[in-house]
């Protein structure tokens, strides 16, 4: 077993790397993110709109379909409708008609619509980006991380309910590998991972796991050669949609919050920092300021923090930080955090040799 195709598909970019153990040579891509290639595409296509596929990230493209029916008709059908949100009233309350699955193929031919699919995966795409590589597009293990919310029990906040999956898991295994899933393992509760696992099963690989990119992202940035030694360490990856900020001590999860990066400043996100490793965050004063919460384990005490990690795609936020910030970038690479604490999670789950990613 030598051949691994990691991918961190996120808001703004779809994050790839494929590593060898055999030659010990990796390859790496930061392509355009599915939801905002396809988002693309929405807004370009002419006439009235069919979408049909299963649930991927949403944003962009929930965006431009509220446009979209604000002039002319949007048919999406029930699988794709929870792209836009899972309580398909208020993708209704948008203009979008919703069509049960099996009534799709009624009009899935009617020269009136522009038919696009939605999904993390398109395998075509990603095969064009992996031959541009030089690499044979085929592999012996694959693994994939995205952002889930879940699907909450009514009356439960989508934002809640994801800091909720995440406390049960550390609660009971308090290391963020424990949030790997191979492909037959994956909670019913979350939808994303579930579809992106069951399109990758279309992929020429013998394994498939998934994982939530919050968690790979904190895995990935205790990888950079300057915090794998360090016994207490301070993570922020400063991502598109979302900022986390673990406190990590002898590789455990001490602690973590989860903010949207849209909403915070750097003067919040060092007090962030700080209180998180002081144990003074409160879960429920994140969600009344609009994040997804706070966990507190463990208290490390900030003047114990050996060392601050700051990665993801806005970390520049950080730039000017009174905080003694390290800018990490395992496998010299900042877009690769995420794909790295997938293939992280991944040799621990198989009991594999460790992997030098310098």
């Amino acid at each position: 077993m030598s051949r691994f195709l990691i991918l961190d598909i996120g808001a703004g970019t779809m994050d790839l790397l494929y590593y060898d153990t055999e030659s010990d040579l990796h390859y790496k891509s930061v392509a355009k993110s599915p939801v905002l290639h396809l988002a693309e595409q929405a807004a370009s296509l002419p006439g009235d709109l069919l979408i049909i596929g299963n649930e991927m990230g949403g944003g962009s493209i929930s965006q431009v379909l509220r446009k979209r029916a604000q002039e002319g008709e949007v048919l999406m059908s029930t699988s794709s409708a929870a792209t836009v949100h899972h309580d398909l009233d208020k993708v209704r309350s948008l203009g979008i008609t919703i069509l049960d699955d099996r009534d799709v193929e009624r009009v899935l031919h009617d020269s009136k619509y522009s038919v696009l699919y939605t999904g993390d995966l398109d395998t075509e795409r990603l095969k064009h980006i992996v031959k541009g590589l030089g690499i044979p597009f085929s592999f012996d293990v694959v693994g994939i991380c995205a952002q889930d919310h879940g699907t909450p029990p009514k009356g439960v906040s989508h934002l809640d309910y994801r800091h909720t999956i995440f406390k049960a898991s550390l609660d009971d295994n308090p290391f963020p590998h424990g949030l790997l899933y191979r492909n037959n393992e994956v909670p019913a509760s979350l939808n994303r991972l579930t579809s992106i696992a069951e399109s990758a099963a279309m992929l020429p690989t013998d394994e498939i796991y998934v994982m939530d990119s919050g968690m790979a992202a904190i895995l990935g940035a205790t990888m950079d050669g300057r915090a794998g030694q360090k016994e207490r360490v301070l993570i922020l990856d400063v991502a598109t949609s979302h900022s986390v900020g673990a406190a990590i001590a002898g590789g455990e999860i001490a602690g973590f919050f989860e903010y949207h990066t849209h909403d915070i400043t750097l003067e919040r996100l060092e007090s962030l920092a700080v209180e998180l490793a002081e144990g003074k965050l409160e879960h429920t004063q994140i969600l009344q300021e609009g994040g997804h919460g706070a966990y507190i384990r463990n208290i490390i005490g900030f003047q114990a923090v050996e060392i601050i990690v700051a990665t993801g795609p806005k970390r520049r936020l950080l730039e000017k930080s009174r905080l003694p910030i390290t800018f990490g970038a395992p496998f010299g690479d900042n877009m690769m955090t995420g794909t790295v604490g997938v293939l992280e999670a991944i040799r621990r789950r198989k009991g594999l040799e460790p992997i030098p990613y310098l």
